[in-house]
């Protein structure tokens, strides 16, 4: 026997076939394994970076949204303001409308008021003109046997020459010889004794000495309107007769005084 022969070698043990073909076995199906593993964390890796891609697109939809909200909320408030606008304007017409109203009939309520008044103060005149009237027709017929008898001198002369001009025109500014207003008469009238009258019959209203109408004499001077502020003039020539231009229409005319009452007289003479 070899004196190495109780003593162990170093070297291993050769493996057997069948030990290294498990192990190989062992190894390709931890490698297919790892491979699967690897390939499953591959494929989980990848679905992170395809739910990045779609963020910013989610993203984008939800601002339109919010956006498109937003301008609906302004729109509306839009519409609240608009609305309340007419509801305020709607509000201040009735209420002018209202106020105008009540304007229209407190100055319909005015008119009415004057024009029954105006009424009133007419009716109130025709009857002061019909009394005045009757006493002047009444003192026309008690002075008619003395009224022509006593027309002498200056008065008799100025009846003379307006009685002279019955059928004359009446011209607006007419002083004669043919044609005359009625104070143009008067005034040529007066000047043909001497006596110097203002031209027109406002200021011939008061040229004299103011008298009734009850105490009338030939040669008076009549007025038609307020003294100072008449509108037209006459001569009284007695019998309870006047003389004047009277309108376009008639001329130079003699009637009664209830043809025309007048308002007033004065006396010059």
């Amino acid at each position: 026997m070899s004196h190495t022969a109780h003593i162990r070698s170093h070297r291993k043990p050769r493996r057997s076939a069948s030990k290294i073909a498990m192990r190989a076995g062992v190894a390709g199906g931890v490698l297919s394994t790892l491979a699967v593993a690897g390939a499953s964390g591959s494929a989980n890796a990848a679905e992170p970076v395809t739910q990045t891609l779609e963020l910013p697109t989610l993203t984008a939809d939800l601002a339109a949204q919010v956006a498109e909200s937003a301008d609906a909320t302004q729109q509306a408030a839009a519409n609240y303001q608009l609305q309340a606008e007419r509801d305020a304007a709607a509000t201040k017409a009735a209420k002018q409308a209202k106020a105008d109203l009540a304007e229209a009939k407190k100055k319909a309520e005015a008119k009415k008021k004057a024009a029954e008044e105006a009424a009133r103060k007419a009716a109130a005149e025709r009857a002061s003109r019909t009394t005045e009237r009757a006493t002047l027709s009444a003192s026309a017929s008690a002075s008619t046997s003395t009224s022509t008898s006593t027309a002498t001198g200056s008065a008799a002369a100025v009846i003379a020459f307006v009685k002279a001009q019955v059928g004359d025109a009446y011209v607006s500014g007419g002083t004669g010889p043919n044609s005359w207003d009625c104070s143009g008469l008067v005034q040529a009238a007066f000047n043909e004794i001497g006596v110097s009258l203002p031209r027109v019959s406002q200021d011939q209203s008061t040229a004299g000495t103011q008298v009734s109408l009850s105490n009338l004499q030939p040669g008076d001077i009549l007025y038609w309107g307020s003294a100072g502020s008449a509108y037209h003039v006459g001569v009284y020539v007695g019998d309870g007769m006047f003389v004047g231009a009277q309108n376009p229409s008639t001329g130079v005319v003699e009637k009664p005084l209830s043809y025309d009452p007048p308002t007033g007289a004065v006396r010059v003479l």
